[in-house]
C-alpha cells in the first residue's frame, strides 16, 4: 500500500536514500524503526535502497527520520537541493563507484584463494612450507576482501542482530584464527607439514590442520554473489533518468518585441512564448497562442494518430511538433509538467512494489543465531567431556565452515545468471530475481494497445473510389501530393503509393493546416483532407453517397478517413488506421494456454479497441484510458484479488509497468518504458511475452530448488559436525560439491527452448 492511502493531505513526503543495507531484514529493520516515530509511514525498497517516508510536519522533523535509520544501524541523507537530474546522474555515480570497488574484491579474492585452495586439496602440491605461502595469500582476502562482511557484522551486533554477514564473517575469521592457532602454537608450522584428510577426526589430534582455503574460498564465493546483486539494483533508478532525459534541451523564447533567444530548458518561466517548429520537442506544458499543427503525442499518449493543434490547444512537454511552426505560452514548468507527474508515478509504483521477501535472508534470523549457539555449545561440550581443546575447537570450527552459506550466496546468482544469459539469447531479458517470484502467480496479464498488439503505426488500409475512377490512379496521384506533406496519417498514404511505383512532382503545394492539403499533380488540381477541407473549395465538394458511407463505416470503426477531389468533384476516399500485428492472435492463444487472462487497455475509443479485441482473441477491454489512468486501471485489478501483468512500450505505459506485478516491455518501445519493466521482450514480437513467463517461472524453479539444496545440506552436516564426526577440511570440500550442484542445477536451464514460430 502506498503510504499516501493512509495519509491526510497535509502530510509531507521525503525519499531517503540509504547505505548500508546487505539484505531485505535490513530494509525490514529500517522500516520497522522509521514507522514507531510518530504521524510516520515508511516503506523501504532494498532494491532502490531508499526510503519513502510521509510524515506528519506537526510531531517529526526530517532530521529526526535521519536520527531513526542511524538508530537502526545504517546511514541516511536528506534529499539534495540540487536539481533532480544531478542528483539521479550522483546516485547513479555513487552506484557504480560501489559495483566497481566490489568487483575490484572479487578479482583480487579471486586471484589469492585459488591457489591456496589447490595447495590444500591435492597433496602433490604440497611443498615445504606451502601453508605460509597459504597464509600470505589468505590474509589480504579475509581482512580486507571480506571487509564488508565483517563491517556489516559488527553493525548488527551493535543493534542485536544477526544476518548472513554474521555467519559469513564469523565462519570466515574462526577458520583464520584457528589457522594461525595451528601455525603459531600448533603443529601446522613444520616445514614438513601435509594435509591431513581423516574423514572423522582424531581424539587429541587437529594441530596440524589448517583452514586457510576455506576462508578464502567462502569469501570469494559470497563476493562474486554480491557483485552480481549490485549490478542488477544498478539499474532501478535508470527509468527515471530515461524520463528526465526525454524533454528538450533547450527552447527558443520571444521576447516582448517578437525577437527570439535561446535558452536552457531550466530557465524557461510559467507565463513565457516560446516557438516549436516542426520536428522541434515542445519544450514544456502550455496552450498555442498561434499557429496551427499536427503534434505527434505517440511520446506520452502511446497512441500513434497526431492530435491536431491551433490558438488556445493544450500541448504537453516532450511531445513532438509534426507540422507547421507553432507558438506556445508556458503553463506548468519543472515539477509541475506532464512529464514530470509520469516521472513521479514510476517511482511511486517502483517504491510501492513489495521487493521479494528472499528465502535466505528470511530464514537467517534463525539459522544464524542457531549455527552460532550450537558452534558453541559443540565446543563447550567437547571440553566438558574431557577431550583436548584442539579436538573441541576442530568441532566447533567444522560447524561453523560447514554452515557457512557459500551455496546459499551462489543459489540465486548462478541461476539468474544462466536463466539470463539464456534469455539473451531467446531475445528475453530479465532484469534480476525480484522479478521471478510474480510469473509463477500472475493469472491476469494487461496488452496495451497500440505498439504492442498494433504495430503503432499509420498505414493505408482501405480505399474507396467513386465510379469511373481507377484506384491505381488515385493512389497514385494523392500519394504524389502527399507525399509533400509532413504529417504522419499523409506520409501513410504516400508510402502506400511508393510501394506500387514512382510518384510524380508537385506543383503550387498548399498546407491547409489542420484540414488538408492542395497542390498540382500531372495537370490536375487536388484537395485531399478532412471533408470540411472540400466543402471550403469554390464551389464547395460534397462526398457523394458512397463514398460519404465509406468514411462514416470508417469513422465509425475508430479509423481516420481522408477524402480526395480534383476536377471540382470527389473522387476517392483513403482510410488511414494502426494495424494489427500478424503476430498478436497467435500470443495472445499462447498466454491463454498459460492460464493468463487476457486485457486489452487502451486510449483509444471503445468501437476502435472493441474492433481490435475481437481480432486478437480478448474478450475484455478497458478502453478510453488516459495516459496517466493506465497505473490505476492495473491498482484496480490487483485490489480485485488479481496477480497482473502488464505489457506495452510507451512512456505513458511505464507508470503502469512498475505498478504491475509484472511489467514486460516491448524492446522496439520507448526507453523509458523498457527501463520500468522487469522483463523486455528485444524482438518487439508478442510471442515472446509468453516464452518470458516460462523461462522466469522455470528460473524460479531452479533457484527454489538451489535454496532448498543449500539448506538441505547445511541441516544435514551440521550435527555430523557437532559431533566430531567430520573433519573441517573435508566439510569445506563438501561446501565445494554443494556449491558445484547448485552451478550444475542452474546449467540446466540452459537447455530451455522457446516454443517454434509459425
Amino acid at each position: 500500500m502506498h503510504p499516501s492511502a493512509t495519509h491526510d493531505a497535509s502530510a509531507e513526503r521525503v525519499e531517503l536514500p540509504i547505505e548500508g543495507m546487505t539484505c531485505a531484514s535490513c530494509a525490514n529493520r529500517i522500516e520497522r524503526r522509521l514507522n514507531k516515530l510518530d504521524g510516520v509511514t515508511a516503506t523501504v525498497n532494498f532494491a532502490t535502497e531508499r526510503a519513502t517516508v510521509e510524515f506528519d510536519p506537526g510531531a517529526v522533523v526530517p532530521e529526526q527520520l535521519v536520527g531513526a535509520v542511524q538508530e537502526a544501524g545504517y546511514s541516511a541523507t536528506l534529499p539534495s537541493a540540487e536539481p533532480h537530474a544531478a542528483s539521479q546522474d550522483a546516485a547513479a555515480g555513487a552506484e557504480q563507484d560501489a559495483a566497481a570497488a566490489l568487483r575490484r574484491r572479487v578479482i583480487a579474492s579471486a586471484v589469492l584463494s585459488v591457489p591456496v585452495l589447490l595447495m590444500s586439496m591435492i597433496p602433490a602440491l604440497q611443498f615445504d612450507n606451502w601453508q605460509w605461502l597459504s597464509l600470505n595469500l589468505v590474509t589480504p582476502v579475509v581482512l580486507w576482501g571480506a571487509w564488508p562482511f565483517h563491517q556489516a557484522a559488527w553493525q548488527n551486533l551493535k543493534h542485536g542482530a544477526a544476518t548472513m554477514d554474521t555467519l559469513i564473517s564469523i565462519g570466515t575469521l574462526a577458520a583464520w584464527l584457528w589457522s594461525l592457532y595451528a601455525l603459531f602454537i600448533g603443529d601446522a608450522g613444520m616445514n614438513d607439514m601435509r594435509m591431513s584428510f581423516d574423514l572423522i577426526p582424531k581424539s587429541g589430534e587437529g594441530a596440524d590442520q589448517i583452514y586457510l582455503e576455506t576462508a578464502g574460498i567462502v569469501t570469494t564465493f559470497i563476493l562474486t554473489g554480491r557483485y552480481f546483486e549490485a549490478r542488477a539494483r544498478r539499474r532501478a533508478g535508470a527509468a527515471l533518468k530515461a524520463l528526465l532525459e526525454l524533454g528538450a534541451k533547450d527552447v527558443a523564447v520571444l521576447d516582448e518585441h517578437g525577437a527570439e533567444r535561446r535558452i536552457p530548458v531550466e530557465e524557461l518561466q510559467a507565463g513565457d512564448r516560446f516557438v516549436v517548429r516542426p520536428g522541434e520537442k515542445v519544450a514544456t506544458d502550455g496552450v498555442v497562442d498561434d499557429g496551427r499543427s499536427a503534434v505527434d503525442m505517440s511520446m506520452l499518449t502511446g497512441e500513434s494518430v497526431p492530435v491536431e493543434v491551433g490558438p488556445g490547444s493544450q500541448v504537453a512537454g516532450a511531445t513532438v511538433n509534426a507540422g507547421g511552426r507553432i507558438v506556445v505560452r508556458a503553463t506548468k514548468v519543472g515539477a509541475d509538467t506532464a512529464l514530470a507527474q509520469i516521472a513521479r508515478l514510476v517511482s511511486d509504483a517502483q517504491t510501492g512494489k513489495a521487493p521479494v521477501q528472499r528465502l535466505a535472508d528470511r530464514i537467517s534470523g534463525v539459522f544464524v543465531p542457531v549455527v552460532i549457539a550450537i558452534a558453541v555449545a559443540t565446543l563447550g561440550f567437547w571440553l566438558g567431556t574431557g577431550e583436548s581443546a584442539t579436538f573441541a575447537f576442530t568441532a566447533a570450527v567444522a560447524v561453523l565452515i560447514i554452515a557457512c552459506p557459500c551455496a546459499l550466496g551462489l543459489a540465486t546468482p548462478t541461476a539468474l545468471m544462466v536463466g539470463t544469459g539464456r534469455g539473451a539469447q531467446l531475445g528475453l531479458l530479465i532484469k534480476g530475481p525480484e522479478v521471478l517470484e510474480s510469473t509463477r502467480k500472475v493469472d491476469t496479464i494487461v496488452l496495451d494497445k497500440t505498439g504492442t498488439v498494433t504495430t503503432g503505426r499509420m498505414s493505408l488500409v482501405e480505399t474507396t473510389v467513386a465510379d469511373g475512377v481507377d484506384e491505381a490512379d488515385a493512389l497514385r496521384l494523392v500519394g504524389a501530393l502527399e507525399h509533400a506533406s509532413e504529417h504522419p496519417i499523409a506520409q501513410a498514404i504516400a508510402a502506400a503509393a511508393a510501394a506500387e511505383g514512382p510518384l510524380s512532382a508537385v506543383e503550387g503545394f498548399a498546407n491547409r493546416e489542420g484540414l488538408g492539403v492542395e497542390g498540382v499533380v500531372d495537370g490536375r488540381a487536388l484537395v485531399v483532407g478532412r471533408p470540411a477541407l472540400l466543402a471550403q473549395a469554390d464551389p464547395p465538394v460534397h462526398l457523394p453517397p458512397a463514398l460519404d458511407e465509406a468514411r462514416k463505416a470508417a469513422e465509425a470503426a475508430g479509423r481516420t478517413a481522408i477524402a480526395a477531389a480534383w476536377d471540382g468533384q470527389a473522387r476517392a476516399v483513403f482510410v488511414v488506421a494502426d494495424t494489427v500485428k500478424p503476430t498478436s492472435a497467435e500470443a495472445v492463444a499462447r498466454l491463454k494456454e498459460l492460464g493468463l487472462r487476457p486485457v486489452l487497455l487502451t486510449g483509444d475509443n471503445e468501437m476502435t479497441a472493441r474492433a481490435v479485441a475481437a481480432e486478437v482473441g480478448i474478450d475484455e477491454v478497458i478502453a478510453e484510458v488516459l495516459p496517466s489512468g493506465k497505473a490505476e486501471v492495473v491498482r484496480r485489478l490487483q485490489g480485485e484479488g488479481r496477480v497482473v501483468a502488464m505489457v506495452g512500450d510507451g512512456v505513458n505505459d511505464a507508470p503502469a509497468l512498475a505498478q504491475a506485478d509484472l511489467g514486460l516491455s516491448i524492446g522496439t518501445g520507448t526507453d523509458v518504458a523498457i527501463e520500468a519493466s522487469d522483463l523486455t521482450l528485444v524482438s518487439g514480437d508478442l510471442r515472446a511475452a509468453p516464452d518470458a513467463i516460462r523461462l522466469s517461472r522455470a528460473t524460479l524453479r531452479t533457484i527454489k530448488q538451489n535454496l532448498g539444496w543449500a539448506f538441505g545440506y547445511n541441516v544435514a552436516a551440521l550435527p555430523l559436525a557437532a559431533i566430531g564426526l567430520l573433519n573441517p577440511v573435508i566439510a569445506s570440500l563438501a561446501m565445494a560439491c554443494s556449491s558445484v550442484s547448485v552451478v550444475a542445477n542452474a546449467l540446466r536451464l540452459r537447455r530451455f527452448k522457446g516454443r517454434p514460430t509459425a
